[in-house]
């Protein structure tokens, strides 16, 4: 299949929150942003006007590594990191992206700046997400804790963990956490339909991470964590999702390998190849057809049931964690450093 044209991508630029954020509300109930329209945050009577239907607003994405699709509002979920945690603590929001890449709602989850996130009830912690999921009405977003200096010495720096938090997708208010104690950080996740969590740890170490910290660590629906896969075959780890018997389907972007193994034990069942190595994301649809994304490489493998691997798109730069639109019957790949989603439509 010839690669698609770049005409077929869409970029979406990111943009910084406004300044108005800053003057948030007093101290007080959970809440979360409007779509776009005013007021930007819930007023008390109720009151709000959309912006005008000719107007098209883009942006909104700040160094997303993952998406979501949600077929409750048939939206986009882009979950945008802020800024490094070791700049600013509790900094990242999440966004609600229509099907053309356009933003309806800048700040759903974390419309708030951070001094104010505390005062919330409950409060709100999102640091520094990577990996999402969405699962029984449940938002799951793989961040972590720590990692900033240390109060007690400026010159040392607090100890990394991973968490995975969670969020109501009806309301946005936090519904818990599950903390990774052994985990440093958590890239990609995919949860069962019992809550039962599948993270990926792509390593530690560098550019050069340690084999035994490559990790698939299972969480299950009590919040205890193990590793339940450590080193080869994997091989920097990112990438998980399921397959339609319930397989967990890892790709590496340390070669091009696409391994599956049986959720009841691990056991490695099947290896294939993608069309690239250096892989971040993977998407499985119903037919058993699966498409990965190079974030090395830019490509977007389409590899069939019969194991037959061909590029259907070409060199998008840091081609993340994506999703799969099934309103649009379309791929959204987060661009990480790029600030921006491109869009492949699989019509």
């Amino acid at each position: 299949m010839k690669p698609v044209s770049i005409a077929s991508l869409i970029l979406v630029a990111g943009v910084a929150a406004s300044p108005a954020l800053a003057q948030g509300p007093a101290p007080g109930p959970y809440f979360v942003g409007n779509p776009l329209g005013l007021p930007v945050n819930p007023a008390a009577d109720g009151g709000f006007a959309p912006m005008s239907s000719n107007v098209k607003v883009f942006g909104a994405i700040y160094a997303t590594e993952s998406c979501s699709y949600d077929a409750e509002r048939d939206l986009i979920v882009a979950p945008a990191r802020g800024v490094n945690q070791a700049i600013q603590e509790n900094n990242a929001f999440v966004a609600l992206i229509n099907h053309d890449g356009s933003v309806n709602t800048a700040r759903w989850i974390g419309v708030q700046n951070p001094q104010q996130r505390a005062d919330l009830m409950p409060p709100l912690l999102l640091n520094e997400p990577f990996g999402s999921d969405i699962e029984g009405g449940v938002l799951y977003l793989a961040d972590r804790d720590g990692g900033t200096a240390d109060p007690a010495d400026p010159t040392k720096t607090t100890p990394s963990v991973a968490v995975i938090r969670k969020f109501d997708m009806k309301t946005g208010e936090p519904e818990g956490e599950a903390r990774i104690e052994g985990s440093p950080w958590i890239n990609d996740i995919e949860v069962a339909p019992d809550g039962t969590i599948y993270a990926s740890n792509t390593g530690v170490g560098g550019k050069s991470p340690e084999p035994d910290t490559w990790q698939i660590w299972k969480v299950t629906p009590d919040g205890a964590a193990s590793v339940w896969i450590a080193g080869a075959p994997l091989n920097q780890p990112n990438g998980i999702a399921f397959d339609a018997d319930g397989n967990v389907v890892v790709v590496n972007i340390g070669n091009d390998e696409v391994l599956t193994f049986a959720a009841a034990d691990a056991k490695l069942l099947k290896t294939e190849q993608a069309a690239q190595p250096g892989n971040d994301g993977i998407v499985i649809l119903p037919d058993g057809t699966k498409y990965i994304s190079s974030v090395t490489n830019g490509g977007i493998t389409k590899l069939t049931p019969d194991g037959t691997a061909s590029l259907i798109a070409e060199n998008i730069p840091s081609a993340a964690s994506m999703c799969y639109d099934a309103g649009a019957e379309q791929l959204v790949v987060p661009m990480n450093a790029n600030n921006g989603l491109a869009f492949i439509s699989l019509k």
